[in-house]
């Protein structure tokens, strides 16, 4: 099973998350019930726009926030490195109609499938990844996150 160690840098997650290292665990299980059983690592940064704006434009060349960054490793038993931005989370809640824990949940697994070797470049690939990350929410009970109606 994937273990996530989660870094708060900023301690409004507190606030919003269940402790998050249990809230963690409970993705990466889901993971694993969808046959994700490797023994990997991975660390997960719960951080603000003004961290994601400066790992953007220095990873990516992109001058803004953004909700999640994922850095694979390439080293065999470590996934890689993501890192969350709060304040981006908690406005696309809102504007998606969704709950705070919900989209950071989806965050979160969209993060680890992009550590996975998942993208979504093009449309064959965002499909997959698209399915996959359904497949995965609706095992932590939370609705697809692509289907609009449902959160309105």
């Amino acid at each position: 099973m994937i273990k996530i160690t989660v870094r708060i840098e900023n301690t409004i997650w507190r606030k919003h998350l269940p402790p998050p290292t249990l809230w963690a665990k409970k993705a990466a299980a889901a993971l694993a019930e969808s046959g994700f059983k490797e023994q990997r690592r991975s660390t997960l940064l719960l951080t603000d726009d003004a961290a994601l704006k400066t790992l953007n434009n220095n990873f990516r060349n992109k001058d803004k926030a953004t909700n999640i960054l994922s850095f694979p490793s390439g080293v065999p038993d470590y996934l890689g490195d993501m890192a969350m931005a709060f304040e981006t989370c908690q406005r696309e809640a809102i504007e998606e109609g969704k709950t705070f824990l919900d989209h950071a949940t989806h965050l979160l697994i969209h993060g680890l499938l992009h550590l996975l070797g998942y993208d979504h470049i093009n449309e064959k690939e965002a499909l997959e990844m698209e399915a996959l990350e359904v497949s995965l929410l609706s095992r932590m009970d939370i609705a697809n996150p692509y289907e609009r109606e449902q959160y309105v």
